[in-house]
């Protein structure tokens, strides 16, 4: 079930056959089960189909394996398409995202014509009036860029421009969450006085499903937003007036740059340095739509979009209840290893370092596999929490994504999800739990948890600890830290056991 309200009877008009890209992404995983519910086919295309196994719609969708700058899985990927939308990006992925965002939109552009697709529909970005192109903010340019390129590829294409989308899990909404929450008092840049014209995500997905239908001859970029405009300082003071929050004393200087106002951000909330920049030099400019044209071909909802504080109580209320069914962190980090586990028939060899802990525990399978499942966001890593601490201001320091993206769910995992800097890559619900690190690290990292039973019937738990060094810093990296394991993966194990024997997920710490 998704976050919206219950679909209305699917359209009488024949179902049309959708691909979906950055279905492993914050608007693509919400994307899917909106069109699935108004009847239309859907094919996902992503790099690794795994990690949407355990969508609640996965298995009412077609996933095939491919990327968006791979020519060949991407004409695959078209065949008997009607309508597809590009909903990636290259966010955070370093100064070269501009031209891996232009070549994957050309490729894009080009198979969509060879194989007959119908329409073309992207998410973009909703740029100033009267700015030059090359005075945009690098996000902005992009997103504008990958637009013109889609409109130019011969086939109808819709492209949808907007500014901060506000629902729960966005990246905007958790900037400005954990900036108004956190700061009761705050010195902030010259852009919160900046005007910006918000919009619900529901609404966002309302227009994207609503533009398969549009009419051939139409094609063209529309400005779609909710129906207020603030200014990011106002955006701050209406959450924390919705959050129940004292009122927040904010004093705007004109000496922090995007650049410090990123290390700002990545220093207050979970979005690391990488994509707060763009978020924050997008901000400089007033985003602010000009037209409403798309009402001509996608009706508003009954009583209009949703307003600036509607859209916060219920995406804080999703928080609140749980169900929070896409995060910005779904995608995975911009150049995270994909590499096969240790161990596994496609593992190439090399030097891996274990580390292997064993226990039995006094209760069922059950209650133990209740912690394992539960660890990380707020129940933390059950050892020596000065070490997890030091070790996640080191990753933010170099750009990683430390410990605070948390956990999409406070009790439930699925592949793909975020972990503080891990990421879920496998899951067998009662037995096992493998996560892969997304932290910076000179190599690969696994964490995994079992839950088994043995002879005698004890339940037994099993955690082991890989590291695939990758050239002298690697191997100098886990030499330097091997001293502390007994510390923090030894107490980890005994932790975990306690916890499950007292039946409580509350951590328990060690040492």
């Amino acid at each position: 079930m998704t976050y919206a309200d219950p679909a209305p009877a699917p359209d009488p008009a024949p179902a049309l056959h959708c691909l979906v890209t950055g279905a492993t992404g914050y608007i693509g995983g919400r994307l899917v089960p909106e069109l699935l519910d108004a009847g239309h086919r859907v094919r996902c295309l992503a790099r690794t189909p795994e990690k949407l196994r355990d969508h609640v719609w996965a298995g009412r969708a077609e996933v095939v394996r491919g990327d968006v700058t791979d020519a060949g899985s991407v004409g695959d990927a078209m065949r008997g398409i009607d309508v597809a939308y590009f909903l990636v990006h290259s966010l955070g992925t370093g100064s070269g995202f501009e031209r891996t965002d232009r070549e994957a939109a050309r490729i894009f552009a080009e198979q969509a014509h060879a194989a007959g697709v119908r329409r073309i529909v992207y998410l973009g970005g909703l740029a100033p009036v009267g700015v030059p192109e090359r005075n945009l903010s690098p996000h902005l340019r992009s997103r504008t860029e990958v637009g013109r390129i889609l409109l130019g590829s011969r086939v109808p294409t819709t492209v949808l421009r907007a500014a901060v989308i506000i629902g729960s899990g966005s990246a905007s909404f958790e900037m400005l969450r954990y900036l108004t929450e956190r700061l009761p008092v705050m010195v902030t840049p010259s852009w919160v006085r900046s005007r910006i014209q918000p919009i619900a995500v529901r609404d966002v997905l309302r227009h994207l499903v609503g533009s398969a239908r549009m009419p051939a001859d139409v094609s063209r970029a529309f400005d779609i937003g909710g129906p207020d405009v603030l200014t990011y300082l106002e955006m701050m003071h209406s959450y924390a007036a919705v959050a129940g929050l004292r009122r927040r004393l904010i004093v705007p200087v004109p000496v922090l740059t995007p650049a410090l106002s990123s290390q700002w951000i990545g220093l207050v909330t979970p979005v690391p340095p990488s994509i707060a920049r763009p978020l924050a030099e997008s901000l400089r400019h007033e985003v602010v739509c000009h037209e409403n044209d798309i009402a001509r071909y996608v009706p508003d909802a009954p009583g209009g979009p949703l307003g600036f504080e509607e859209a916060l109580a219920l995406a804080l209320r999703r928080i609140q209840d749980a169900q929070v069914t896409t995060r910005w962190s779904s995608a995975s980090v911009p150049g995270a290893p994909s590499d096969p586990l240790p161990t596994d028939p496609d593992w190439a060899g090399g030097s891996l370092y274990t580390d292997h802990r064993e226990l039995t525990v006094d209760v069922g399978p059950e209650a133990l596999w209740r912690v394992v499942e539960g660890i990380g966001g707020d129940n933390g890593w059950y050892s020596f929490p000065l070490a997890w601490a030091v070790r996640a201001r080191l990753d933010r320091l170099v750009g990683g994504v430390g410990l605070r993206r948390g956990r999409r769910d406070a009790a439930r995992l699925r592949v793909g999800d975020s972990l503080d800097f891990w990421r879920v890559e496998e899951i067998e619900p009662g037995r096992l739990l493998r996560l892969r690190a997304e932290m910076r690290l000179p190599g690969l990292a696994w964490l995994e948890m079992r839950v088994e039973s043995d002879e005698r019937g004890r339940t037994r738990y099993r955690q082991r600890a890989l590291f695939h060094p990758r050239g002298l810093l690697g191997h100098a990296y886990w030499w330097s830290v091997a001293p502390f394991h007994a510390v923090v993966f030894g107490g980890m194990a005994r932790n975990i056991a306690r916890a499950a024997s007292k039946d409580t997920a509350a951590p328990v710490l060690d040492g």
